[in-house]
């Protein structure tokens, strides 16, 4: 049995047998604790409870002494103070009343209790009675009742004088008691703690090896092998299915994998000489690729100037309308010629605007283009460039040229909770679920027809490949149309983070 649970320790993880030993040790103490705190109060509420009975009879004879004296001083100044004295005192005395025993019972001192609350009551009639006598000038009646309330008054003393002394005789046997069980505790609670002592440090010292000896095992094997005595390692003996052992597991696979790691280094280092001359033969290539990429640029950079010239041409002939068109035109390539890796929103849905504008241009402003934003903070975010233009195009090529209605294209940007969320919209022909699917999985690629292609090049595939590499992967395009003539939608939805906002 001792074996297995052995063997189970040995497997769990460090951690796991780290927060075992802490809350152990934390268990034990506090349970040792608890138990000698509710020792020791549970003997402190009886140590209480033993002169609680004399406190409270001490409480109701000065009580009633307060009543008898401010009784006393009415009849003798009769004065307004006194009276109010008297009615005070009285009501301690009652409340205190309260407290005594009022039930027949068979205990001697719960007789007395009763018989001190009956002559208590009878007691404070008669001073009562007292009071009203001296009040109504009857002096024969308030002597009479004086006298009365006197005797009671020497009677309840004495009855309460008596209580006092036999609980007072019988709580101090109980307090014998209890002092004695109190040394007995702290007996018992000096060989409690010794006992928790000296388990904690066997039980630190079990644990503890239980870590550290695999460890060391460890380490005089990683010893040998920083040595260079690879022969006189072997085989380091695993002791458990924690990280040591996994550790010592990974350690035995590296040492003897070792020779045929050298052994392959070798040879590597036989080829590293091809590969050099491989590699001098790349670069020539790469330099070569590198120069006709610079004149690749020529051709744009060349269309963007003649643009310029021509506008710049149309305002000396006061062609207000030529001028701006082939500024904007001029504006689009210039957008396109610059290495936009990374723009804000507000300049995309700015290149929207002149693409459109464009268009119109050309087919005398049949499209009707409409922005929704909902704040003007939101068009902060840094997305890809090129990502608006190529959805805007693709609505016009298959969404809504050929159509006799309306052209209508709707751009929208809004929040929802924290991410924001760009709408292209058109009313056009529509995509089936089927397409939706297709393009989505990238398939719809391979099926086009090149031919007839009526994009810029920057299709659905690439804004959406862009996408996912920008964003590390997450799931944010999305294209939704209820059918043939219903139009469609597309929505990229953008992580709102310090790490894409200006």
């Amino acid at each position: 049995m001792m074996s297995k649970i052995s063997k189970k320790f040995a497997d769990m993880h460090l951690r796991t047998k780290l927060a075992l030993l802490v809350v152990g040790t934390m268990l034990l103490i506090l349970t040792v604790n608890s138990v000698m705190y509710i020792i020791l109060n549970g003997m402190t509420q009886q140590l209480d409870d033993i002169y609680i009975g004399n406190v409270r009879l001490n409480e109701l004879e000065d009580a009633l002494d307060r009543v008898e004296n401010s009784m006393a001083g009415y009849l003798n100044t009769k004065g307004t103070d006194a009276l109010e004295e008297y009615y005070r005192a009285k009501q301690t005395y009652e409340d205190l009343l309260k407290g005594l025993e009022k039930e027949i019972t068979d205990n001697q001192l719960k007789m007395m209790e009763r018989d001190i609350y009956n002559m208590s009551q009878n007691y404070l009639k008669v001073t009562d009675g007292t009071i009203e006598a001296k009040r109504g000038r009857n002096v024969e009646r308030y002597k009479e009742m004086y006298d009365s309330a006197g005797k009671l008054y020497s009677y309840i003393k004495t009855y309460i004088t008596s209580l006092n002394g036999y609980r007072f005789r019988g709580n101090t046997e109980s307090y014998r008691v209890l002092s004695s069980s109190l040394g007995y505790l702290e007996f018992s609670s000096i060989v409690s703690f010794i006992i928790m002592v000296f388990f904690d440090i066997m039980l630190v010292i079990l644990v503890t090896g239980n870590i550290t000896k695999p460890l060391n095992d460890l380490a005089l094997a990683a010893d040998k092998v920083s040595e260079g005595n690879l022969d006189d390692v072997g085989v380091v003996k695993v002791h458990g299915r924690d990280e040591v052992g996994k550790v010592t597991v990974a350690f035995n696979q590296m040492v003897s994998s070792i020779p045929g790691y050298l052994t392959r280094l070798k040879e590597g280092m036989e080829k590293e000489q091809l590969l050099k001359e491989k590699e001098l033969m790349m670069e020539a290539h790469l330099k070569d690729a590198h120069l006709k990429y610079l004149q690749a640029q020529i051709n744009p950079h060349f269309l963007f100037n003649t643009l310029n010239a021509g506008m710049q041409l149309a305002m000396m002939e006061r062609a207000d309308r030529t001028s701006e068109y082939i500024s904007q035109v001029a504006a689009f390539f210039r957008y396109n010629i610059q290495e936009n890796d990374e723009v804000t929103l507000a300049q995309e849905i700015q290149l929207v605007d002149t693409y459109i504008y464009i268009l119109n241009v050309r087919f005398s402003g049949e499209i009707h283009f409409t922005k929704d934003i909902e704040s003007e903070d939101l068009l902060n975010i840094r997305i890809p460039g090129m990502i608006l233009q190529p959805l805007v195009e693709n609505s016009v090529n298959y969404g809504i040229r050929d159509i006799e209605r309306t052209k209508k294209i709707y751009l929208s940007v809004y929040s929802v909770d924290d991410n924001i969320c760009i709408s292209v919209m058109d009313n056009g022909v529509g995509m089936s679920q089927e397409l939706i699917n297709e393009v989505l999985s990238g398939e719809y690629k391979s099926k086009g027809d090149t031919e007839n292609k009526k994009g810029n090049g920057v299709g659905l595939n690439n804004v959406m490949e862009r996408l996912r590499l920008y964003f590390n992967n997450t799931n944010n395009f999305e294209i939704i149309s209820n059918g043939r003539d219903q139009g469609t939608e597309v929505v990229i939805t953008v992580p709102w983070t310090e790490e894409h906002d200006v």
